[in-house]
């Protein structure tokens, strides 16, 4: 069964500058993304200075909000102030089983978590990890430890997995730890052939293609490999960044959407996911870093930079 997930730092659903709302252009964003599963970041779960300046504020926590009657959804309070707080959500069209959130804050002035969230896809459980890591790297360091000292103590070795969200990892640090230890992929590890003299001289090398998350910020013209979707267990069909001008009025992130291939247990039919009967509708955008073929992001769109599916 196919599955179409996306991850998103939504910026606490307002503009880089001048804090003017965009939780309802986000909204309507993932709607057309027709995303069955979303891991999302920097996610407003109450701001009473935000709902008092502005009527249009939703009256519900933010990922209320964006779940709507489409999806469940699942909240990891992380940073709390006096007037109001923000962390990581999940939201579903599959029933969530249950939800944890493992505080791994380094230091007092960076409040980060993981929200572990069990998604239950046909009789499939998935083990989906919504991440937010540090700005400094012995932060990352640390916190990925945790990461994967999370994943082992709580996910069957067998089990399907999902870590997606913002590692702010630009160095490309983190990557080759998380494949050996958890034994994932990043789902753009596997790219379209490279025509470039770096790449040719690898394979004169007789080494492999070099491994690179797609750049996702800043989301008008993306530098920074700050954004990633690691699976294990689950075939990348494709995947894609939707960055651009449209984009970038939304967030300063541009999201990632990946379309997975869930294997069901042996002779039960595979039945129509969700996002393939959405599939259709999430046509459009500015341009993207993409592996396999989406189409066009959900602002119609061309895209641009795309990788080649691959099974795990």
């Amino acid at each position: 069964m196919k599955l179409r997930i996306a991850t998103w730092n939504i910026h606490k659903g307002v503009s880089a500058i001048g804090t003017r709302p965009r939780v309802h252009g986000i909204k309507q964003a993932l709607s057309a993304m027709g995303a069955d599963v979303v891991f999302l970041q920097e996610v407003q779960g109450r701001h009473d200075l935000l709902a008092l300046k502005h009527t249009s504020w939703p009256s519900q926590a933010q990922h209320e909000f964006l779940a709507g009657d489409s999806h469940h959804s699942a909240y990891g309070m992380n940073a709390v102030y006096d007037h109001g707080h923000h962390g990581n959500a999940l939201l579903s069209r599959f029933p969530i089983a249950s939800a944890n959130n493992h505080d791994v804050s380094d230091h007092a002035f960076e409040s980060r978590g993981i929200l572990h969230c069990v998604v239950a896809i046909d009789t499939v459980e998935v083990h989906c990890y919504v991440v937010h890591l540090g700005l400094f790297a012995g932060s990352r360091q640390r916190q990925t430890g945790a990461l994967i000292e999370a994943v082992e103590s709580t996910a069957p070795p067998g089990a399907p997995v999902l870590i997606a969200g913002d590692f702010n990892d630009w160095t490309n640090a983190l990557s080759q730890t998380l494949r050996e230890r958890l034994n994932v992929v990043e789902v753009f590890d596997e790219r379209l052939p490279s025509h470039r003299f770096g790449d040719y001289l690898r394979r004169l090398a007789g080494r492999g293609p070099r491994k690179a998350p797609a750049r996702t910020f800043p989301a008008a013209m993306p530098m920074l490999q700050l954004d990633r979707v690691y699976v294990r267990g689950l075939a990348v069909l494709a995947a894609q960044v939707l960055h651009g001008a449209r984009w970038a009025r939304l967030s300063d992130h541009a999201p990632i959407i990946a379309e997975l291939q869930v294997a069901l247990p042996e002779g039960r039919a595979a039945r129509t996911g969700p996002g393939e009967r959405a599939a259709a509708g999430a046509d459009g955008g500015d341009g993207a870093d993409s592996a396999g073929s989406l189409g066009s992001d959900p602002t119609g769109q061309q895209l641009s930079d795309t990788h080649a599916g691959s099974e795990l």
